[in-house]
């Protein structure tokens, strides 16, 4: 075991797991974090009758560096994976600096998050959207005993059947794929627990449901559409398709629920809600929050997190403790009972005493780091540039405060997010003893890490 106080308490049982993390799923994309607009009951039931970790962050502002530090514990600098695709993107005469390069592949030599529960005993099943890599690097060589979808693909090329997708066999025309890899969790989940017996229960089970929603294209059942186009204008929150994307979604996991409680499994079940990045910004408003998907500010970074254990995880509960994408990894293999390879130097902390309420974390900060150029069609977060939602930057978050470090002009930009949590009054010019602690800390968290910052000009780079 990694060896922290989440061991399982006295008398206990190791809980079954469902991990449901959504894709491109803004913060305030729930009703428990805010939307007027979108409806998501079975989400804010799990808030509502569990914890909602109302500063809760995504190790990157997209897709798959995050998931690669999920599946990891590691942050980004670790294993290489800083962005989705190429990290020169956009046109050359636009960039000043040649970026680092980018990782594609999760390898298959690196102890992941399933690998860590199965050898705690589990069954393990992923469904819906890897993109971290195929064959060797796909889910069923990294710790998963069934996949369901998963292979280097970071969007489906459709969202209704036939799917084209090697990894999920088409089913009937028109079927919608998140009632599809919701049905085969619970499938898994159902089959599983059938076959256990009073004197041979069956082993606890691990489910990472990946959902390919809510990333784009923005494809929608259109019954479910229509209902919200005809819903009265409430919120900054419109997108009637993107909302019935996530109503899709929230039935699956409502569906899942139900299952889990029909079959006498609720007690003993962990359910997580969470996402790997911000909400698209072209797709929904993450208003009061700055930015968007592909930024580091609050809007590209900041995600929901919530969790239901009945009778572990007090009813209603909130916590205002910043936590981040690689504390799952030690936080679920301790639950599990998991082992790690030697040496395996994970990065995240085990949040179990802040899901029960009882202790605090022993962490001064939590980081980011994207060498790389993402583009945008938006104004982006380089001093609101029209070119790029991020120029190669890194961040820090210590207590209330953010800096955020520019590596083209060596810029930083400093926030209370306690009292400025839409990022727009920078303090970096007049609180200068905090901004030069943040910058302290980001740049010895950058030397332990081995974080490469770019600084190599781009010869090519025209700046009018």
């Amino acid at each position: 075991m990694i060896g922290s106080s989440s061991c399982l308490f006295a008398g206990d049982t190791k809980p079954n797991i469902v991990l449901l993390y959504i894709d491109d799923f803004g913060w305030r994309d729930t009703g428990f974090n805010g939307s007027k607009f979108y409806e998501t009951p079975n989400m804010d039931r799990i808030a509502n009758e569990g914890i909602n970790f109302t500063n809760a962050y995504s190790n990157a502002p997209n897709c798959a560096p995050a998931r690669a530090c999920l599946m990891s514990g590691l942050y980004s600098p670790r294993h290489g994976i800083y962005t989705v695709g190429n990290s020169d993107r956009g046109k050359a005469k636009e960039r000043k600096l040649i970026p680092i390069g980018n990782k594609t592949i999760l390898p298959s030599q690196q102890t992941t998050l399933a690998e860590s529960i199965r050898s705690g005993g589990y069954s393990t099943a992923f469904l819906g959207k890897w993109h971290l890599g195929d064959g060797e690097e796909g889910p069923l060589m990294q710790g998963f005993d069934k996949n369901f979808g998963g292979l280097q693909w970071g969007h489906p090329k459709t969202y209704f059947s036939p799917y084209r997708n090697p990894y999920l066999k088409d089913g009937p025309k028109g079927e919608y794929l998140t009632d599809r890899l919701t049905d085969e969790a619970d499938r898994f989940i159902r089959d599983h627990l059938a076959a256990g017996t009073k004197d041979q229960p069956t082993k606890p089970f691990f489910v990472c449901l990946s959902h390919y929603a809510v990333h784009t294209p923005i494809q929608a059942k259109p019954e479910i559409t229509e209902r919200y186009q005809a819903k009265a204008v409430v919120d900054s929150q419109t997108n009637a398709k993107y909302a019935a994307m996530i109503d899709s979604v929230d039935q699956g996991i409502g569906k899942l629920m139900t299952t889990i409680k029909e079959l006498g499994a609720e007690e003993n079940t962990l359910i997580i809600l969470y996402s790997d990045n911000g909400g698209l910004g072209k797709v929904t408003d993450n208003t009061p929050l700055r930015g968007s998907k592909g930024m580091v500010y609050e809007g590209g970074i900041r995600v929901p997190l919530s969790m239901r254990w009945p009778g572990v995880i007090p009813k209603g509960a909130t916590c205002d403790t910043p936590v981040i994408g690689v504390d799952l990894f030690p936080t679920l293999s301790n639950l599990a009972g998991g082992k790690v390879k030697t040496g395996h130097p994970l990065d995240g902390k085990d949040i179990f005493p802040l899901m029960r309420q009882k202790g605090e974390l022993d962490r001064d900060a939590i980081f980011w780091h994207f060498p790389a150029y993402l583009q945008g069609t938006y104004r982006g977060a380089y001093k609101d540039d029209q070119f790029f939602r991020t120029r190669p930057a890194g961040a820090i978050r210590s207590g209330d405060w953010k800096l955020i470090e520019y590596f083209e002009d060596q810029s930083v930009e400093l926030f209370n997010l306690r009292t400025d949590l839409g990022e727009k009054n920078d303090l970096s010019e007049s609180n200068l003893k905090k901004r030069d602690e943040l910058y302290g800390k980001l740049k010895r968290w950058q030397k332990e890490t081995n974080a490469p910052i770019p600084t190599k000009l781009n010869p090519l780079y025209d700046p009018s």
